[in-house]
Formats: C-alpha cells, structure tokens, sequence
C-alpha cells in the first residue's frame, strides 16, 4: 500500500502530468460530475471513493464531529467537533479564515498583487470594482490555499459586519502552484466572490475573496438565505447588513480552493505568517493598525 500510494504521488508531483491530468480536460464538464457524483449515497460508491481518494491526500478525519459519512460530498464538507480550533481572542489580530497553506503575501504593490513570483495580477482586475481595489492601495494581502483533504469551511477573521458580496462568473482552472505558475491572472480568470466586511473594533474594511476550481465551482455562504450556491441568479453583487463574530463560519467550498484576503495599509502580517507555512482556522494572520 505504502508503495502504491509512493508511485501515485509520484506521478501526480510530475509538472507536465499534473497540469494535463486537472486542465487540460473539460474543467466545467468534470466538475458538474464530480459534484454529482460526489453525492451519490450510496455504500458501493462512497466507501471504495473515500479509499481512492486516501491515496492520493492525506486524509485526517480524527477532528471531523462525524466518522461515517453517507457520501464524499459530506466528508468534503464535514464540520469539525467542538475545540477542534481554538480562535485566538486577541482583538489586535485578524485571524485566519480557514486551514490552509500559505501562498502569495505581501503589499499590494501600486495595484499589482502577485499570484506566484514573477506572476502579477491587478487587484482592480480581481474585484472588478475599481473604487474596491482602492481601498487597498499600499495594503497588505495573503494568499491561503485548501488541499482537497483539508478543511474546506471558512470563518470570520474578526467581529464585523458583512457589507457586501459580489459574485464573478468564471473558469474552473486548477489553483496548485503548478498552475499558478502557467496559466496568467489565474485568479481573475475563475469564478469567485469578493466579500466585503467592516471591523467592528476599527472600522476597517477587509475583503476575502474565495476563488473556485476545478471540482469545487461552488462557494457556499451561511448569510445568505437560504444557503445557495453563488450561481444562482448570475454575475450581480447583493448589499447585506449581518454581524458576525470572530471565528463564526461564513461559509464552505464543495472541495479544496483558495481565499485571498485584502487588509488597508496599517495592517502587519503576523510572524508566523510565510509561504509555504501552514496555517489552521483561529491562528493569528495580520495585526490590526496601531
């Protein structure tokens, strides 16, 4: 087993391989199956399913509040038991949203903000609100990428209120370094949504942005009632007034994907905070100004 699992992770490390085997097929076309079929209740396909898929992520379900699951969509999204993350309490800090790894970080660099060295993308293009990407002129932004074996519910990083939701129609391109190092603008280029919310403490506002991919292209949001898919009623954005408070969930993906969140200029990332780092649900992300 051990030496199965070696061989696949081995071909699916391999560049050329990766990017053929998650682009270079019907990106949409697949994910509508997959999102099928990921559903599908069923003993006969969910159990061999969930074997296949320990072979290719290392999959830790000790945390997950259930330990059976009816199908892989309810793994995929499985909420975890009560503890599982502790959110940091320090008023000073913004948290972060969800697990994940470390990507892209920095300044937003006279509108620029980098998807992977040497790939830049306009934030303007990102948000596709100019008045938006603004805000954040000389402000801070991080990039943080779920693994499909992650945790893929997301949180607040602080008391706020959501302000604003837009949602971008799009691609499904694959977001793994290895396409973000190909495929240009990737980000502006995949369905996503740019939410908006205001720090209760400061004032503040900061924008998470989740972008979907190939197998995800569903980004779910508690706030809005109920609980829909962002498709449904097409490219618009929708004015909301709802408080949340630090770590409350705002949302999931239907699998791995990734969140870009933009801070104003003030904000510090926080020490532990560097690519490649992994980062969990509660655990400091940026220090607020002053």
């Amino acid at each position: 087993m051990k030496q199965l699992r070696a061989a696949i992770a081995a071909l699916a490390c391999h560049e050329d391989v990766n990017f053929l085997l998650t682009n270079r097929i019907p990106r949409r076309l697949a994910t509508r199956f997959f999102g099928w079929f990921s559903r599908i209740e069923h003993p006969l396909i969910s159990y061999p399913s969930m074997f296949i898929w320990r072979l290719f992520a290392d999959l830790d379900l000790s945390e997950a509040r259930e330990q059976q699951f009816r199908s892989l969509h309810a793994c995929f999204i499985r909420q975890l038991r009560d503890g599982a993350r502790p959110i940091d309490q320090d008023p000073d800090l913004l948290v972060s949203p969800c697990d994940a790894i470390v990507g892209a970080l920095g300044s937003v660099d006279n509108g620029q903000v980098l998807q992977i060295k040497g790939f830049a993308y306009a934030l303007r293009d990102l948000l596709a609100d100019e008045a938006h990407a603004k805000v954040y002129h000389d402000g801070s932004y991080v990039t943080l990428r779920l693994t499909s074996s992650m945790y893929h519910r997301f949180h607040a990083p602080h008391d706020c209120t959501v302000e604003a939701v837009s949602y971008m129609s799009g691609d499904t391109w694959n977001v793994n370094p290895i396409s973000l190092k190909r495929v240009e603008r990737l980000f502006c280029k995949n369905e996503r949504a740019a939410i908006k919310v205001r720090l209760a403490r400061t004032g503040h506002t900061v924008t998470l942005v989740p972008v979907a991919a190939i197998l995800v292209a569903s980004i779910r949001l508690n706030f809005l009632a109920p609980a829909k898919g962002l498709r449904c009623g097409g490219p618009r954005t929708v004015r909301l007034q709802v408080p949340l408070v630090k770590g409350q969930e705002m949302g999931w993906f239907e699998h791995g994907s990734t969140i870009i969140l933009f801070a104003p200029c003030g904000f510090a990332l926080a020490q532990n905070v560097r690519p490649g780092a992994r980062i969990r649900v509660g655990e400091p992300l940026m220090r607020l100004p002053g």
